[in-house]
């Protein structure tokens, strides 16, 4: 099976820095209560810059750090659920940005899953066209942009940013499993802001008949409880799956690089799999939750940290809204 080698990482992070005690102005929490239910301290935010930007500069940074001419890229894809437009895409205003002239584009919304969709689908691309040289794939999230700052508990969890990764054919280690549960849609969502026609019979209010949030604006609605028990399953099961996939067992995987949703998430994920925490790299203190935008975010820093070496095998391993799972497992 052909898979893929990462050839360089880039990454973007808003100036503001929000920290816990900024969201305690704003909201009744504290440092400590935020700190202790979700490993979270610091948040970055847009001061403005849009999605298609953070998206752009990360994507920049990888074509630098790869040493390759942009011409050469033939694909961009961009895992977002933050675009600034209905349309264009992301990817087409990120081409525009790096100059990207050959490349088709588009954007892939699976939510905090992104990303592993996306590094999958790239490398289905890659298997099937000869001619396709490089890919580019981009996670660029604006969550403060439909996040609800009277929700205490969600509106501390959000931050923004993007990351992207520039990658080619390679017969190196690649495995991905993904998955999706439809019938948790109502945990997690957010709605598109959309113009009621007049000749709209009925205005639809709720995402199914047992949700009715009276939230009508397309900020993000959060069932956590129910979210947290589908993400302890999640991220063990579909790093399990993708190893099998790949001929591996769990204790065969370097390092994992879980999405950064929560700290309890993530630490209960690890006791469900037997790995110690040491394998597991998080970064959320530092940057809160971004949706898809998480794992590269983190991937980024492993890899100029020197945290996460060549020859080794990494996971990728996400959940996020919709209900969407998955992982990829890989040799870098």
């Amino acid at each position: 099976m052909t898979g893929i080698n990462i050839i360089s990482t880039g990454s973007y992070a808003p100036a503001v820095a929000v920290t816990n005690d900024d969201m305690s102005k704003v909201v009744d929490t504290s440092d400590e209560w935020i700190k202790t239910r979700t490993g979270i301290s610091v948040r970055r935010m847009s001061g403005g810059e849009p999605t298609w930007h953070m998206g752009a500069c990360a994507s920049k940074q990888a074509i630098e750090r790869a040493n390759i001419d942009p011409a050469d890229i033939g694909l961009i894809i961009t895992s977002t659920i933050t675009n600034d437009f209905s349309t264009p895409s992301v990817s087409c205003l990120i081409q525009r940005e790096i100059g990207a002239v050959n490349a088709a584009c588009f954007d892939l919304g699976a939510a905090c899953s992104g990303f592993v969709y996306a590094l999958d689908t790239a490398r289905r691309y890659l298997a099937t066209d000869d001619n396709l040289k490089y890919v580019l794939v981009c996670a660029a999230e604006s969550l403060s942009h439909i996040t609800n700052f009277e929700d205490r508990s969600s509106c501390v969890l959000f931050g923004d940013g993007a990351a992207a990764v520039i990658v080619e054919r390679s017969d190196k280690l690649f495995a991905a499993w993904t998955g999706a549960d439809g019938t948790g849609a109502k945990f997690l969502y957010a709605r598109t802001a959309h113009n009621i026609h007049p000749f709209m019979p009925n205005v639809p209010t709720v995402i199914d008949d047992e949700t009715d949030s009276g939230i009508t604006h397309n900020m993000l609605v959060q069932n956590g409880k129910e979210v947290y028990k589908f993400a302890t399953k999640a991220l063990p099961g579909a790093a399990k799956n993708a190893a099998a996939a790949a001929g591996l067992d769990i204790d065969d995987i370097d390092i994992f690089v879980p999405h950064q949703a929560n700290i309890r998430i993530i630490e209960t994920a690890a006791k469900n799999l037997g790995v110690s925490m040491d394998k597991f790299y998080v970064n959320i203190d530092r940057h809160g939750n971004t949706s898809s935008a998480s794992i590269p975010i983190a991937f980024d820093e492993a890899v100029t940290s020197g945290a996460v070496k060549r020859g080794q095998k990494i996971c990728f391993v996400g959940f996020g809204a919709g209900l969407t799972l998955g992982a990829v497992i890989f040799e870098y």
